[in-house]
């Protein structure tokens, strides 16, 4: 097969064998259920939730850089029976004496240094936003992949479904033909019969093969997020890449895969893990300031009212001098995460090689059944042709008419599968490479 070149095949289902007219159905292309899936898919949704999550995350506030402004107020009130004995052996009663204090204000606390954390902290926030759009492509991905699928399962279900409404005209003429032979004497029922029973046959797996046509349009529907009872028909076309290079789809594999992109987002975010722990060996520095005002009232005090109102403000600092090893076991923690991550990109790097190496030679041999079975359909065809001709005018007997039928039906199918089959390929390859398109 030449490089550059596209098999085309169109496919084409008797309207007849469908449940519902022409007229009901919508013609669904494979760029629309894309569109659609790209909406109204449930994971799709939940990705790009995700990922609006993690977008909201990237914040200075979050990262703790900004300063925490709050108002408080508090009351405390009592009333009491209080007797006092006073130095000077004078007692002094009062019931229902009354104690109010109310106290209000503004406050401002910032951690103005706590180890480079906060930055670090903030980097985190990034790689986290950069990790869920990884996330979401993944999922993109995925679920096109299997819009795409399921779409091509349609069309070759459809060419299934035209070989065997071929077969069926033939058998439906075979038993005519013996018929007519056994009306005038030139035959025995036997023949006749035994056409009418591989006719039935034929009823039979067209009807079966419907029942999977059917139950595929509800898949896709499912995966499309909607009413599994739309009906619709696809366009009668497959297109193959026939130029797809293994050098080209590892080298694009590296650098757009999302799952490889994932571990390597992942590493980035162990090390500023690592950053943040270290920064504890550094002192946190903090700075509180406020404007406050209070009153009091006692009525039993050498002072009964008292009015405040004024700015506090200070700072303060602490660094761990020992706490229990902990800060070395942390570090160490977290650079066997760092190592981790490490092992993990090269382990997905060779799935992703081993995926692409397996799937380019189910592509390649692939491409080759096509041109065989494309030659074996010709064959097989221009067998039948002959064979009917001279079953017609009864030269050969019927079990070898049945064959050519037999064999020309199996070598349409066998085309039709390998035709599917590299499509499959070619979308695992684009998908494994990340750059899954809709030709």
């Amino acid at each position: 097969m030449k490089p550059n070149k596209l098999w085309s095949l169109a496919l084409s289902i008797g309207l007849g064998i469908l449940s519902l007219p022409s007229s009901a159905q919508e013609v669904l292309t494979l760029e629309q259920a894309v569109e659609i899936a790209l909406v109204n898919n449930y994971d799709i949704q939940l990705a790009k939730n995700e990922l609006d999550v993690d977008s909201l995350g990237v914040s200075p506030g979050f990262a703790g850089m900004l300063p925490r402004v709050f108002a408080q107020a508090s009351t405390n009130n009592s009333t009491q029976n209080i007797s006092q004995t006073r130095s000077d052996g004078n007692i002094i009663e009062l019931d229902n004496a009354k104690n109010n204090n109310l106290s209000y204000g503004v406050g401002l606390d910032w951690t103005i240094f706590d180890g480079f954390g906060m930055f670090a902290r903030y980097d985190q926030l990034k790689e986290l936003e950069k990790l869920g759009k990884a996330q979401l492509q993944s999922t993109v991905l995925n679920r096109v992949s299997d819009v795409m699928i399921t779409y091509y399962d349609l069309v070759h279900q459809q060419q299934q479904l035209t070989a065997l409404d071929s077969t069926m005209v033939i058998s439906q003429q075979r038993v005519e033909l013996a018929d007519n032979r056994f009306t005038i004497g030139k035959s025995s029922k036997l023949e006749v019969l035994n056409a009418q029973v591989d006719l039935n046959t034929d009823r039979t797996l067209q009807v079966r093969q419907l029942e999977r046509y059917e139950h595929t349009k509800i898949r896709l529907n499912e995966i499309l997020g909607r009413n599994p009872e739309i009906d619709f028909k696809v366009r009668d076309e497959v297109i193959i890449a026939t130029d797809l290079q293994l050098a080209e789809l590892e080298q694009l594999a590296t650098i757009q895969n999302p799952e490889l992109q994932a571990q390597l987002i992942n590493k980035r975010i162990s090390e500023l893990e690592l950053k943040q722990i270290k920064g504890n060996r550094y002192p946190r520095i903090s700075a509180n300031t406020g404007y406050n005002f209070s009153d009091s009232e006692s009525s039993l005090r050498f002072t009964t009212k008292n009015n405040a109102q004024g700015w506090n403000y200070g700072f303060a600092a602490s660094i761990d001098i020992f706490n229990g090893s902990n800060q070395n076991r942390n570090e160490k923690i977290a650079k066997l995460q760092i190592e981790n991550s490490e092992i993990l990109i090269k382990q997905q790097t060779q799935t992703i090689t081993t995926q692409l190496h397996t799937a380019y030679q189910t592509y390649l041999t692939n491409l080759g059944l096509i041109d065989l079975e494309t030659s074996n359909e010709d064959i097989a065809k221009e067998n039948l042709d002959i064979t009917l001709a001279k079953y017609k005018i009864g030269t050969i007997p019927t079990i070898e008419f049945r064959t050519a039928q037999l064999n020309y039906i199996n070598a349409s199918l066998r085309l039709s599968n390998a035709i599917y089959q590299a499509k499959l390929s070619e979308i695992t390859l684009r998908e494994l490479a990340g750059s899954l398109t809709l030709q």
